[in-house]
């Protein structure tokens, strides 16, 4: 059996890592932060992006969500308008300087993860841990999702 506290460590000890690899490539290369780059991700893979999208998607807090939408705006690299479907919020889509500067970023982005994921163990146990973190990942979900609905003793 695996010790936990050695595997939690060092998973976030990795994460920690290659965000901060990830990020400084993108900022020096593209002067955007992984944590621009990341929702604006997002709002290219929807047609009607709300703030409720990217919150899922990335697993943050409705207000994080919001205020990071309104940095990204406010470097004109998004814009909101109103939500056709529903008048309580508002669809988000990247502006033509945010597309460029995601396409741009993303095979940087993308280089970057084959430097440090891909060139270093097989496709096959990079599909193997992929799918194992969605498994935790789901499971977590529910447990919280339990927790959350659980009465209070």
């Amino acid at each position: 059996m695996p010790d936990l506290k050695v595997l939690f460590s060092d998973l976030i000890r990795f994460e920690t890592d290659l965000w901060n690899a990830v990020d400084a490539r993108l900022r020096s290369e593209h002067d955007l932060p992984l944590t621009w780059f990341e929702p604006m991700q997002v709002m290219s893979k929807y047609t009607a992006c709300r703030v409720f999208d990217i919150k899922e998607e990335l697993s943050i807090t409705v207000g994080g969500t919001s205020k990071l939408v309104d940095r990204i705006e406010a470097a004109g690299l998004c814009r909101r308008r109103a939500n056709p479907d529903d008048r309580r919020s508002q669809i988000i889509e990247l502006t033509p300087a945010g597309r460029r500067l995601l396409a741009k970023a993303t095979k940087s982005f993308e280089d970057e993860l084959h430097t440090r994921l891909e060139s270093v163990v097989t496709g096959r146990a990079l599909d193997q841990f992929g799918a194992t973190l969605m498994r935790l990942r789901a499971s977590n979900r529910r447990v919280t999702s339990h927790e959350q609905i659980a009465p209070a003793s």
